[in-house]
């Protein structure tokens, strides 16, 4: 059981870091409000997460961050930031996650949440411009809006169904790295084709 339990804190951390690469602050206040509400159990280590300082203040940075990704130009300059945030958050979400259940040193957690939350953030970076060319710009704030979405429910799998969490942004992974291979072979066209007319 004990083991049972250590490998769905595990997988559950993971898709709780890799919600974070889609939305830092999304899990961080799904978390601390489960956790103020008794639906989990963070333990003294993380239980600031559930104070009321830190959940609104995470409440106002989420609410910042929903409506500023979706504005033009503005959400490049919260990607930017999200660069460093992403990966905090993804590192504080994995640690706290398997803190009461797994025998991960804490260091080792910290990161992989951080290489977990930072690689969808970079996915998502290296893609949006694709979105953004294909659509003349119209299209960020529909990517943005199902990127909140799968975080959200990325967040809820990996309290409730760890495993699913986890398969779940397998598929994301899958997605956003294709995604973000066609927009480094688009920019590369683009840059041998202007190389060819300056000649």
């Amino acid at each position: 059981m004990e083991i049972t339990s250590a490998v769905g804190a595990v997988l559950g951390a993971f898709g709780l870091s890799g919600a974070a690469g889609l939305n830092a602050w999304l899990p961080l206040l799904v978390v601390g409000v489960a956790d103020r509400v008794g639906w989990i159990d963070l333990g003294s280590s993380y239980g600031w997460l559930s104070s009321t300082p830190a959940l609104i203040g995470i409440a106002v940075l989420l609410v910042l961050d929903l409506v500023g990704d979706k504005i033009p130009a503005l959400d490049s300059v919260l990607h930017g930031i999200g660069t460093l945030v992403a990966p905090v958050s993804g590192a504080i979400l994995f640690t706290a996650e398997t803190s009461l259940s797994s025998h991960l040193p804490p260091a080792v957690a910290a990161v992989l949440g951080a290489v977990t939350a930072g690689s969808v953030h970079a996915g998502r970076t290296v893609a949006r411009p694709l979105v953004t060319g294909t659509t003349a710009g119209v299209g960020n704030p529909v990517v943005s809006t199902a990127e909140d979405g799968v975080s959200l429910a990325l967040t809820i799998l990996a309290l409730v169904v760890p495993l699913v969490a986890f398969i779940v942004l397998l598929i994301v992974l899958i997605g956003l790295g294709r995604l973000a291979f066609r927009a480094v072979r688009r920019l590369r066209g683009r840059r041998g084709s202007s190389k060819l007319e300056s000649r």
